[in-house]
């Protein structure tokens, strides 16, 4: 998928890039469970400043937007490298806190954004947006049920350079409610090409199938109950035709979809077979390896660790050796 524009995808803006501009393995692009659940991000393309009120399964939640409208399905892609960040340092061994600080073009650059003027634009309204939309549920995290309100976000800073007035680096401050539930690893790992997904819609169908279809073969669902959980405000059968164009592109990361008589989606895990640009590890990379785990079978070490690095979004690597040897320390046995 990645290279040019193709079947309706947006064209990998940065392939020479390292990912997530970050050195540790496991800076893949990481989503917290409950807004993959719950229809918290609006899909509209305009100023949405509806009062959602959703509830299902016992889970009850009221968004309610600024006037600037409701934070969107793209606004969302901040939150996904802010989670991103923290689950690498903490998979690093580094404390984390609600706040970070960012720099804005290294965020572009991760979601798959443009860097020119009106990216740093767009980006502050994203954060005027997540700070406007207030949330009211009594979603469960890190085992602990509250009804509450808060914003997406609590706060946000951003600092220029004097000359040009050029955005240099962003301070965020995440609601105590996300950092729970990132602390308590309540995230899952999404492609990278999620970011080239150019419609609401088909960003919103990729996490719902990511959460409810993962590593299974195939999950099934009513169009009506989709529709639902997808938090469509477009009709059940303008959204029904929606979906089959869908269906039809083709061209969801990971998995494929298809109709069932009753009026049912499929979603089908695609088989994934390996990259030819998997990491290469060095011999005395190995060597070292073998150091560390002494008696370990280290080239079953190096086939374990591509795996994972497979599974959990094929993130790019400044230097696979030195996150190869990082995984390896993380390893109980051998």
């Amino acid at each position: 998928m990645a290279g040019t524009t193709t079947g309706g995808l947006l064209p990998d803006r940065h392939p020479t890039g390292d990912f997530f501009v970050c050195d540790l393995f496991g800076a893949s692009p990481k989503d917290d469970l409950a807004t993959m659940e719950h229809p918290i991000f609006s899909l509209s393309t305009r100023p949405d400043t509806r009062v959602l009120s959703y509830a299902h399964n016992g889970v009850e939640v009221q968004v309610t937007p600024s006037v600037k409208g409701r934070a969107t399905i793209h606004d969302k892609d901040i939150l996904i490298y802010c989670i991103s960040q923290l689950v690498a340092a903490m998979n690093a061994g580094r404390a984390v806190s609600r706040t970070l600080t960012l720099k804005a073009h290294d965020l572009l650059v991760a979601t798959n954004r443009d860097t020119g003027g009106d990216s740093y634009t767009r980006l502050r309204e994203g954060f005027e947006r997540l700070a406007g939309t207030r949330i009211t549920t009594n979603i469960a995290t890190d085992g602990v049920e509250a009804t509450r309100g808060f914003g997406l976000i609590e706060s946000w800073e951003i600092l220029r350079r004097s000359k040009g007035g050029r955005m240099i680096s962003v301070t965020v401050t995440l609601s105590e409610w996300l950092f729970r539930a990132v602390c308590a690893r309540s995230v899952l790992t999404l492609s990278r090409d999620y970011f080239r997904l150019r419609k609401p819609l088909e960003r919103r169908i990729y996490e719902l199938a990511r959460k409810h279809c993962g590593r299974q073969a195939e999950w099934a669902i009513s169009i009506p109950t989709l529709h639902l959980k997808a938090g469509s405000a477009a009709p059940v059968r303008v959204f029904r035709a929606a979906i089959r164009k869908m269906i039809e592109a083709d061209h969801l990361p990971d998995y494929s979809l298809s109709e069932r008589e009753g009026d049912i989606l499929i979603v089908t895990r695609r088989a994934k077979p390996r990259p030819m640009d998997a990491p290469i590890i060095r011999q005395d990379t190995l060597e070292a390896a073998k150091a560390l785990k002494p008696g370990a079978d280290v080239y079953g070490l190096q086939a374990r660790w591509l795996s994972w690095w497979d599974d959990t979004g094929r993130a790019r690597l400044a230097n696979p050796d030195r996150a190869f040897l990082a995984w390896v320390k993380t390893q109980k046995d051998g």
